[in-house]
């Protein structure tokens, strides 16, 4: 199975090659790496080049944005410059962030699983950080939830729930969307990839709000927000981000945001959380 991957990169200068290095050791080597280089002010371009001309299935593309980071619309406009360049012949399309370091059997591993059945839609591995010199699980998800730093997407899935919305929450509705078409999501507990940023290292109170908004635009209501907020503050260890999710909860909510999803998917998703809320509990 061919499969592509494109990477939004920011100021990686110094972290993008340990990424590259770790892809182009893969024992099953992608067909394409596109790197988007959005807006960055330091020496990522080069860095790249510098790999693309060894490695002639690495492509550099370069995107002009805003410096400010947003999580979620920044990343995945910067995702479909990268895209666009590229054709269709693949079978399995990858978004990764640019501060990864794969295991060398990484991507061979989540190509079985493709090929183990016709009805997986999404592989992905399992991010760990750094923290006192030990390498251990970024607990921020339940361990059915595929990180966004590390999406791998059937082709016919990836299509059929209309690519990665431009928004935060990107990475939970493209799941949401998978169930409600009938596709699987797997992850692979055994591929352990190191994740060199901490999630939401560069977040501000904006984007702590932003969290709620994507709550909102979900489709989740009121009630499974207020559950979700809770548990994402205590999994982050920050209880007063509580406030903060509820707060942009309700700015999205009284300024009528669009929802991310159509009335049908919204309703699939408020019965998908409350039955998973269930399983939990009893």
């Amino acid at each position: 199975m061919n499969y592509y991957i494109v990477i939004p990169a920011y100021n990686e200068e110094a972290l993008i090659a340990l990424t590259l290095q770790s892809l182009i050791s893969q024992t099953v080597l992608p067909s394409k790496i596109v790197v988007v280089n959005d807006n960055s002010t330091d020496k990522t371009a080069e860095v790249v080049l510098d790999f693309a001309k060894d490695n002639p299935f690495i492509t550099l593309v370069n995107k002009s944005s805003s410096n400010v980071h947003l999580p979620g619309s920044k990343v995945i406009q910067a995702f479909q410059k990268g895209l666009e360049t590229l054709d269709n012949n693949y079978d399995i399309i990858v978004k990764i962030d640019a501060d990864l370091i794969f295991p060398s059997n990484y991507f061979e591993t989540i190509i079985k699983h493709f090929q183990s059945d016709a009805t997986i839609g999404m592989v992905g591995g399992f991010c760990y950080i750094e923290k006192n010199g030990d390498w251990v699980l970024e607990n921020l998800t339940d361990k059915d939830h595929i990180r966004g730093a590390l999406k791998a997407y059937r082709k016919e899935c990836f299509h059929q729930i209309g690519g990665l919305k431009p928004a935060m929450g990107w990475d939970t509705v493209d799941e949401l969307l998978c169930k409600f078409y009938n596709w699987k999501v797997v992850t692979d507990s055994t591929l352990h990839v190191k994740h060199l940023k901490p999630t939401g290292a560069n977040y501000n109170k904006t984007a702590r709000y932003k969290q709620g908004e994507s709550f909102y635009t979900l489709g989740y209501g009121f009630f499974i927000t207020t559950i979700s907020s809770v548990k994402l503050a205590m999994m982050k260890k920050k209880p007063l981000l509580f406030f903060d999710y509820i707060k942009g909860f309700w700015k999205a909510k009284n300024a009528k945001t669009p929802l991310l999803v159509s009335e049908e998917q919204a309703r699939f998703i408020r019965n998908y959380r409350l039955q998973k809320m269930k399983e939990k509990l009893f």
